[in-house]
């Protein structure tokens, strides 16, 4: 079969890290070197109800998890804001205007008013198990070579904190990113090709660098692609850096979900009775892997 005949459906999320201070709060935008810090805080993240009187079903799985988050920190880049032990100062007014400037560029309709909203993490990445983030325009759009391409959101919010180690119990990060300023963009899944990614994803770089507080260097923009076919389900394939290598990473999933729905059509024609299938434990095959993820089931198994 031929591309157009398995029927892409293409968007992408782009998060553009901002020069200056923090979202809310003073601190340099620096990211250290060498991992140094200066202090440590230990936390647990609970699950809790928001407005809606609900606690968010994987905050709760989370919660269950019963991890200790550890968090390490500059004197010079962090601030009582970033360890949840102050509240968040005014927002930076540079930042906001940054994405003012990238929503007109794409003709997005600004809102009348500007919320900034707290979206549930309880996967320790927030020290306050919650990002803070701004809807700031919708319905913006793009003029590619085959076809136009909307905008659908245009937001400003916090960055998370910094992944440095973790063990089955413990997660370690590092607050010198946490609250750094980043644009995120989502686009409508129009796109219809793989090279067509490619290139909605270096107009919105172009369009970013023209920012006069835009952030460059490896780290400082992350690129995630959704991707589905006639009949697939969608897949989010997250830290697509490299620009040349978008069209191969989609053509690639297509090919996957692609084989998949064949091999279901094979089953089907096997017609295969699920109830006879025999069910083998196979767990005393991996007691010795190396894998953290297996050893960390294996010990949970135990436990309970």
């Amino acid at each position: 079969m031929s591309w157009k005949d398995l029927v892409l459906k293409c968007g992408v999320e782009i998060h553009q890290q901002l020069e200056g201070n923090k979202l809310f709060c003073n601190c340099a935008t620096h990211i250290t070197d060498d991992n140094a810090f200066d202090f440590s805080v230990q936390r647990k993240i609970r699950a809790s109800a928001g407005e809606s009187g609900k606690v968010d079903i994987a905050a709760k799985q989370e919660h269950k998890r019963n991890k200790d988050f550890i968090y390490q920190g500059k004197e010079n880049a962090t601030c009582l804001v970033e360890t949840d032990s102050e509240p968040p100062h005014p927002i930076n007014n540079d930042a906001l205007y940054a994405s003012l400037q990238f929503s007109e560029m794409v003709k997005a309709d600004i809102s009348p008013v500007i919320q900034v909203m707290r979206k549930t993490v309880a996967d320790g990445s927030n020290t306050s198990g919650f990002q803070r983030t701004a809807l700031v325009s919708r319905g913006g759009k793009l003029k590619t070579s085959i076809g136009d391409v909307g905008v659908t959101n245009i937001s400003i919010e916090e960055d998370s904190c910094r992944t440095l180690s973790q063990e089955a119990d413990k997660k370690f990060y590092h607050l010198d990113r946490s609250g750094i300023p980043l644009i995120e963009i989502g686009t409508a899944p129009d796109i219809k090709t793989p090279q067509q990614a490619k290139e909605v994803c270096l107009m919105l770089g172009n369009y970013l660098r023209s920012l006069p507080n835009c952030k460059r260097g490896l780290g400082t923009i992350r690129q995630d692609v959704n991707v589905s076919i006639k009949g697939g389900e969608r897949v989010e394939i997250k830290g697509a850096q490299d620009l040349k290598g978008i069209p191969t990473l989609i053509e690639l999933e297509m090919k996957r979900q692609h084989e998949l729905l064949n091999l279901r059509d094979e089953l089907k024609k096997k017609k295969i009775n699920v109830k006879r299938v025999k069910v083998l434990d196979l767990t005393k095959l991996f007691l010795k892997s190396k894998s953290e993820i297996i050893a960390a089931k294996i010990k949970k198994k135990e436990k309970n």
